[in-house]
């Protein structure tokens, strides 16, 4: 019978391992040597594995320490591993990691998010159609790093050609044009449970990133001296509050979504989920992202969110809600359901 929880120590392990120890599940952390120092000051880790690298769990030795244990996806995991290195992994995964090449990809992204209805910015197909302000990706979970802004094509080769000089971009690197939305970016954090069929809203946050963020506190006359460095690497994350009047919407988009995942990769998402987007000034919602999996976001409500209050009478971070359902599928026999 599977008992341990383990993940990759970054991005939002000691949430994770938190949650799982106050549900009383043992605790694994698969810890670059590096950082070793850090996660040894926190006694609810059971047990730390170092590696030199992530990608050392793809061994089949990692298999047998990881025996009896279910392993939690989170961004470190989708940036370091490709999508065949991930299915391929032998430890049981927690959650759908076929929907994991959906979000690494862009376009199966956008498939998605107009598969569930949700409206999303425009795609541009290539740079000589770039005719106002436009955000240039790259694909999979790098934080905002290597994203930029171009008005035109001119300006976009201009800024792509810093980039790769910097070594920021690689000038291999898949490369997707999106019209870019102005207004509040919200991060909505969500999680399903396929055994109860249930969609639960844990929480919203908003996202830090550097330098970008630190624009507006540049006098206008000043700002295009800067534009060339702009940056969007996330720094950190703070909490947020909807007015109560956009909840129903915002329970509908999450309801959308789990079933349009259904239909194009069974058997959906599983767990914790995050559609990411945009208000405009008509407070009408427009997704740019999802992630198929926690997002670091979730770190600001370790002890819970003013949403999870609503549902819960303890306090419910997603690593503990994602804890919580390990427990109780192990209890019901329902493992097969939550697992891939």
């Amino acid at each position: 019978m599977m008992k341990s929880v383990a993940t990759l120590g970054s991005h939002c392990a000691l949430q994770l391992l938190k949650g799982a120890n106050d549900e009383k599940l043992n605790t694994i952390l698969i810890c670059e040597k590096r950082r070793e120092r850090l996660y040894k000051r926190f006694n609810f880790i059971d047990k730390i594995i170092l590696v030199d690298s992530f990608n050392e769990i793809l061994k089949k030795e990692y298999s047998k320490k990881l025996d009896n244990s279910i392993l939690i996806p989170h961004g470190t995991l989708i940036s370091q591993l490709s999508s065949n290195e991930i299915e391929s992994i032998n430890i049981p995964i927690f959650g759908n990691k076929w929907i994991l090449r959906w979000e690494s990809d862009r376009i199966k992204k956008e498939k998605l998010l107009k598969k569930a209805n949700i409206p999303t910015p425009k795609r541009i197909l290539t740079p000589s159609q770039i005719c106002k302000l436009s955000i240039i990706k790259r694909d999979g979970a790098a934080g905002g790093a290597g994203y930029f802004l171009a008005s035109n094509e001119m300006e976009y080769k201009k800024k792509l050609s810093n980039l790769i000089n910097k070594k920021t971009i690689n000038k291999n690197d898949k490369l997707y044009i999106q019209e870019y939305i102005s207004g509040v970016l919200v991060y909505l954090q969500y999680f399903y449970s396929p055994t109860k069929n249930e969609l639960e809203f844990l929480g919203i946050d908003q996202r830090h990133e550097s330098n970008i963020d630190g624009l507006s506190r540049i006098p206008a006359s000043n700002q295009n001296k800067i534009n060339k460095e702009l940056t969007f690497n996330v720094i950190g994350n703070s909490p947020m509050v909807l007015r109560e009047s956009l909840l129903d919407e915002v329970y509908s988009i999450g309801e959308r979504f789990i079933e349009a995942s259904k239909k194009l990769v069974n058997p959906g998402i599983i767990g914790p989920f995050c559609i990411e987007g945009v208000y405009d000034s008509n407070a009408n919602f427009t997704a740019f992202e999802f992630s198929a999996r926690i997002v670091a976001g979730t770190n600001v409500y370790i002890n819970g969110s003013p949403y999870s209050a609503l549902l819960y009478n303890e306090n419910m971070s997603m690593g503990r809600r994602i804890a919580k359902e390990i427990r109780e599928s192990i209890s019901n026999d329902n493992l097969s359901k939550i697992i891939s």
